[in-house]
């Protein structure tokens, strides 16, 4: 007769599946609670101290660290010498391991009593999960309540393949892995501010993009957590790894200011286009004058739901993506009329941010990682007036807009806010002073009037040419970090002028 053992902390199904692998001929082995819950349903299951020859001890800490356990796993079934030594030592073979493990994740999103935390760190169960994965060749290692079912016709279909096994093993790696990484990212969380000797960063497939940054590449999405899978639907089209990494930018930018009604445009990662509004549909008309050329074929991020009004809008351009918190199965009807639009929604009336903590991001030979840069909704209002001009309520709503824009738009960044629309932005360059030159230049040749505008940098200004380029313009209010050895002469231009200077005292490259 075969033999599985099952020891679940998930205890989803278990009962079906178990009342499965008894039709199919196997033994059941179980512990602690699984034992008892099993029992209770009616299948004939043995305690695992009945295989072990030795109590469950240590408060449960010990019970399947056992050679009659580790050795029913792992003795190999095309070796004589292993079988005979198994008969020698009274060793029965285990077919299939069916385990999960403590639920540490839970646990310490719930507690942060260490003790208890501790108490929630499994150790026979990822030993049991990598001896049977080691001995693929001979024991199926279930990991996953979802693969029941695939097990059970892999058992009653003939299709208990070694190469079905290797795939099962794969996943309990991937498991034991995932887990081992999240104990050690706490722990270095706990004790070492998250950056210990090790960093691990682990997230799960969610699908196969077309192919990478180029055709000739091959790509992926995955998730922490279940962000995506929670929260992110496909209405039309297929996201590529490009769109992905665009709309992370413009769906940061339009979310960034709470539930007001806010659309960003995005081309490459970076804003050609911003506004708030009550009415969506006019904040997406005032966000596309700053820059309709570079919209063209781009992302737009809306804080809100679709409607078919904007989304007829919208139809006038070509647009490769719109992502928001709803798009209508009206204004999906709408869009279905372009073939080429791909249509994506959060579920919700707004845009749904994880509002990661960390970020890291690739260099040759490894990798980088620090915490997320979070501005804070106050930064502005927190800024140190430098400047004998007092900016009006409205101008420091503009520069609270732009500091924020600014702060998720490519360093050298400058953003131009005026009436709750980014009217200019300068962004990617190597020169501060390029990047607020081009932005001025862009809006003149769009026709839109930045005077009485506000300006923000997300880092200091190193001379005051760029200074005297907004004033000409019309620029009323700057925000920016200050720290520059010429902060003073900055101060000194925009007294000058007339204008009203802020520093924030922080500083926010995105590089």
């Amino acid at each position: 007769m075969k033999r599985a053992l099952i020891s679940v902390s998930d205890k989803s199904n278990i009962v079906e599946f178990a009342t499965r692998l008894v039709a199919n001929g196997f033994e059941i082995i179980s512990t602690g609670g699984t034992f008892k819950m099993l029992k209770s349903a009616g299948i004939a299951a043995i305690e695992i101290d009945e295989v072990t020859k030795f109590p469950e001890c240590f408060e449960g800490r010990v019970k399947t660290l056992n050679p009659y356990v580790h050795g029913g796993i792992l003795h190999r079934r095309d070796k004589q010498s292993h079988l005979d030594q198994a008969k020698e030592l009274g060793v029965e073979a285990i077919d299939l391991v069916c385990v999960n493990l403590y639920p540490f994740k839970e646990t310490i999103e719930k507690t942060d009593d260490f003790e208890d935390i501790i108490e929630n760190i499994d150790i026979g169960g990822p030993a049991m999960v990598r001896s049977a994965a080691k001995n693929f060749d001979s024991v199926m290692i279930v990991t996953d309540v979802s693969d029941y079912s695939l097990v059970l016709n892999a058992l009653e279909n003939d299709a208990n393949t070694v190469e079905f096994r290797r795939d099962l093993m794969i996943k309990a790696y991937e498991h034991t892995a995932a887990y081992d990484s999240m104990i050690a990212n706490y722990m270095n969380s706990r004790f070492n501010k998250g950056f210990g000797a090790k960093q691990f960063i682990v997230g799960s497939k969610v699908m196969d993009t077309r192919y990478g940054e180029n055709p000739h590449q091959n790509g992926a999405l995955y998730e922490f957590d279940t962000y995506f899978s929670k929260n992110f639907t496909t209405l039309k089209g297929e996201a590529s790894f490009n769109n992905l990494n665009d709309i992370n930018g413009a769906v940061k930018i339009a979310a960034g200011f709470g539930d007001e009604g806010a659309v960003c445009i995005s081309k490459h990662g970076n804003p050609c286009g911003f506004a708030i509004r009550e009415n969506l549909t006019e904040a997406y008309t005032e966000a596309l004058k700053c820059d309709p050329v570079s919209a063209f074929g781009g992302v737009v991020a809306v804080n809100g739901v679709v409607d078919v009004e904007l989304a007829e809008k919208m139809n006038e351009i070509f647009l490769e993506v719109v992502i928001a918190g709803r798009i209508t199965p009206e204004a999906q009807e709408v869009f279905a009329k372009k073939k080429r639009i791909k249509l994506f929604e959060y579920g919700a009336d707004r845009i749904v941010l994880s509002n990661d903590t960390k970020d890291f991001k690739h260099i040759d030979g490894g990798f980088v990682f620090q915490d997320a840069d979070i501005v804070s909704p106050d930064e502005v209002k927190n800024s140190e007036l430098k400047t004998e001009r007092v900016a009006s309520e409205q101008e420091l709503k503009d520069a609270a807009i732009a500091w924020k824009v600014a702060s998720l738009t490519k360093s050298n960044s400058v953003v131009y806010v005026k009436n709750s629309v980014m009217v200019a932005v300068g962004m990617g360059m190597t020169s501060r002073v390029d990047a607020a030159q081009c932005a001025l230049k862009k809006a003149k040749d769009m026709g839109l009037d930045v005077t009485g505008a506000a300006l923000a940098s997300e880092a200091f200004f190193p001379f005051r040419d760029s200074i005297d380029a907004a004033a000409e313009a019309g620029v009323k209010t700057v925000i920016q970090p200050g720290g520059s050895i010429r902060d003073e002469e900055i101060i000194d231009a925009a007294n000058e002028h007339g204008m009203a200077l802020y520093f924030s005292g922080i500083r926010h490259f995105l590089h």
